[in-house]
């Protein structure tokens, strides 16, 4: 006895291109970003995932780059955009043809991002804990929102 499917009409193109991309990165190895999705950057690096939050007082970025050492860390800030930069190395004591598996990525990478004017770039402080790297950024005090008392009069004023 036959079951039913439901039919979705963009599946089949879906698996030609997913066919055609497999086939191109097993002839040309693996390609860079394509747009429009967050796929590594395979051979030519990888983009740690980041999460950006933001409250009254600070942005916080936290990175994720869980076997790397401070040293391989780098963090900088040049005019308003924030670089993110570093090496994940291969253990040394597994050789490259003793992998039956190899989902991990190593080798360079950089994340770059544009921050608001709202930034104070003296204050910023990076921390690395657990494979996350954690970097506030402090708001100007200028920026922050500023609370307006609001007064009780028995009576309005005339303008």
């Amino acid at each position: 006895m036959g079951s039913l499917l439901r039919w979705q009409p963009f599946h089949e193109p879906m698996s030609i291109q997913e066919r055609m991309n497999r086939l191109f990165e097993d002839f040309f190895g693996r390609a860079p970003l394509v747009r429009g999705t967050e796929e590594p950057l395979g051979a030519w690096g990888f983009a740690p995932p980041v999460d950006i939050y933001e409250d009254a007082h600070k942005l916080m970025f936290k990175v994720e780059i869980p076997g790397m050492e401070e040293k391989d860390l780098n963090v900088e800030m040049e005019g308003n955009v924030l670089t993110v930069s570093g090496e994940r190395k291969l253990e040394k004591e597994v050789k490259e043809e003793h992998f039956r598996r190899k989902e991990q990525h190593y080798g360079t990478f950089s994340r770059s991002f544009t921050l608001p004017s709202t930034v104070d770039p003296g204050k910023i402080e990076a921390n690395y804990v657990h494979g996350v790297l954690a970097i506030e950024l402090p708001k100007r005090a200028e920026a922050k929102p500023k609370q307006i008392k609001v007064n009780v009069a028995k009576t309005l004023k005339a303008a």
